[in-house]
């Protein structure tokens, strides 16, 4: 079998923490190497050719995950017109759908990274501070300062109440109620921080 140019190293590389960033958030970081590199059609020993640890992967996949969730947002879509209120309408409303609920591998990374980072705090710090920027940006996205926060707070907690609960009628009350919450209830419209990356 012949060598892999570096043109499909580099592909492969991309392949992979694409997959990585999907299957991690889906499943966990306690996703094997060796289901990781089968998901992405690649052989076990691939990955040590490409990645010095798994360590280094999670921190890849993080970036990827939010660098994709950046360039998808509906923010970053419709702001650019003036209308920060609509847009922040429809993150809000894309965040807290059904959709969202149960598709947790192509989902937010702020959801998606959160219990794994949490419980592994010698995580590297690279990925510990793109996860922060992220958070960061994702609550800005929302509104100013601690009201941001606040609300970002209240999707991700009405987002892992739904996925803990899905299959019960409470699922979809839980992001229901948040959603009414955050658009109805004078949680106001305030303009949107830089984005600190």
């Amino acid at each position: 079998m012949g060598r892999v140019s570096q043109a499909q190293a580099q592909k492969n590389r991309r392949h992979v923490v694409a997959i990585a960033s999907r299957m991690f958030r889906e499943k966990g970081t306690a996703v094997s190497i060796a289901d990781l590199m089968k998901a992405a059609g690649l052989t076990r020993g691939g990955f040590y050719k490409q990645f010095v640890s798994k360590e280094d992967l999670v921190d890849e996949a993080i970036a990827h995950a939010f660098d994709e969730q950046a360039a998808h947002s509906p923010v970053a879509i419709e702001e650019p017109a003036g209308d920060h209120e609509a847009a922040r309408r429809t993150l809000i409303e894309d965040y807290l759908s059904v959709w969202h609920r149960d598709h947790p591998g192509e989902g937010c990374p702020v959801s998606g990274f959160a219990a794994d980072l949490g419980r592994e705090p010698d995580q590297a710090a690279r990925a510990r501070d793109v996860y922060i920027n992220g958070v960061r940006n994702r609550a800005a996205r929302l509104a100013t300062g601690d009201d941001g926060m606040a609300q970002l707070c209240t999707m991700l907690g009405a987002l892992v109440l739904a996925r803990a609960t899905r299959g019960n009628p409470i699922s979809e009350g839980l992001l229901q109620a948040a959603r009414t919450a955050l658009t109805e209830s004078g949680t106001g419209p305030s303009e949107p921080q830089q984005r600190t990356d």
